[in-house]
């Protein structure tokens, strides 16, 4: 729309008495562009995406979700974005008192952010391990000097590390040192953690395979009865990367832009600046709907895969063993195989789907004289609510 309003504007302009400028070729292309994809979608919607989905603030009346929430994979506990670093601290710390080991490999792959400092001085440990495994005999790998550069540099800048020598059973100890007056510090293996070599293999194993505690997205799975505004979406602030005034100062240039941009670009360019614009989206909210006509609500990271969305309908069906598809709007199939990610398709930052049972199943009910059953499970279909 903001396209022809542009061309429309420039056709009110004196018209040159030369011929077609290159102006004029590209207004041209332009407006065939713009006749060929009205007639393609009859609509300016991408596949999946609904036009009428707007950043709310949250505590807003009829939002489509109160807003972005997680959950503690070690509490357990329900958590907005501001809170999942604190509380995952908290709940590492906790575990101290319980299984220090455990809880110190946790802090060092979380509290440091920098993967391949991690990484760095994750190997260097396990190094010290396998000398100790190695060479059992061997006093000289039984103690680590503190000091020693490759110690400074890549293990006592991370948090954590510390903690886990200890928790395996090294002790701090002052150690004199050839050639020097003063004596420095060592962690030195303990006799009794020497005596069952198998412990620090296990223990250095753990620490090669751990990753980071990271809180795990709350789906907020409802079930909605039928309803016409089921491609209706408000959605709060946290669905989008900038935020509320952002979106309408960007909004406004875009405005005041967009002769020129609908002149100049060429669709290619027009499609490269749309796929820069899903990229601005973290999180989308999914609606799918039943061949019953009810709803299933769920929310999903844009970049998560489409695999991700067939799980998550997978998981809510009474026959999760049945094949069956999902499309887009306009009837587009949505394949799990080709398993592409949610802003790709344009499901971003929300979008009803359909359900749809496989043909060859429903061909074969028919032929049996029978009708599918309830789709959702009980205990979904016993929650089910009123869309407002």
């Amino acid at each position: 729309m903001a396209a022809a309003a542009a061309l429309a504007r420039l056709e009110q302009k004196q018209s040159r008495p030369w011929g077609p400028t290159s102006q004029d070729t590209i207004r041209n292309q332009v407006r065939k562009e713009l006749q060929a994809e009205a007639t393609v979608s009859g609509s300016p919607e991408a596949p999946g995406t609904n036009m009428v989905s707007q950043a709310r603030e949250e505590g807003s009346a009829h939002l489509a979700v109160p807003g972005i929430y997680f959950t503690c994979p070690l509490t357990g506990a329900t958590l907005r974005k501001d809170q999942r670093d604190a509380c995952i601290k908290e709940a590492i710390l906790s575990r101290f008192s319980t299984d220090p080991v455990a809880a110190s490999i946790m802090k060092i792959h979380t509290f440091n952010k920098d993967r391949d400092r991690v990484k760095l001085g994750v190997d260097t440990i396990a190094k010290y391990l396998d000398n100790i495994h190695l060479h059992p005999e061997e006093e000289k790998y039984r103690k680590i000097k503190l000091q020693n550069k490759v110690f400074q540099e890549r293990i006592n800048c991370l948090e954590g590390t510390h903690e886990f020598f200890e928790a395996i059973g090294f002790q701090k100890v002052m150690l004199p040192v050839p050639d020097q007056e003063d004596p420095e510090e060592f962690y030195v293996l303990s006799e009794a953690t020497l005596a069952q070599p198998q412990s620090l293999e296990r223990h250095k194993e753990q620490l090669l395979a751990a990753e980071p505690v990271r809180a795990k997205l709350d789906r907020q799975r409802r079930v909605f009865q039928p309803s016409p505004l089921a491609s209706q979406f408000e959605l709060p602030g946290d669905f989008f990367n900038l935020t509320a005034e952002e979106i309408k100062r960007e909004q406004r240039l875009r405005s005041d832009a967009v002769e020129r941009l609908s002149v100049l670009r060429t669709k290619a360019m027009r499609e490269k600046e749309e796929q820069r614009g899903l990229r601005k989206y973290t999180y989308t909210l999914l609606r799918v709907r039943l061949p019953d006509g009810c709803l299933l609500q769920g929310t999903f990271y844009a970049r998560e895969r489409l695999e991700a969305v067939y799980g998550f309908v997978r998981e809510a069906l009474q026959h999760d063993w049945l094949p069956f598809e999902l499309l887009a709007s306009g009837g587009q199939k949505l394949s799990e195989d080709e398993n592409p990610a949610l802003n790709e398709c344009g499901l971003v930052p929300s979008a009803l789907l359909t359900f749809s049972w496989d043909v060859a199943l429903l061909e074969d009910i028919k032929a049996a004289g029978a009708e599918p059953d309830s789709i959702l499970k009980p205990e979904l279909l016993s929650a089910i609510e009123q869309l407002s």
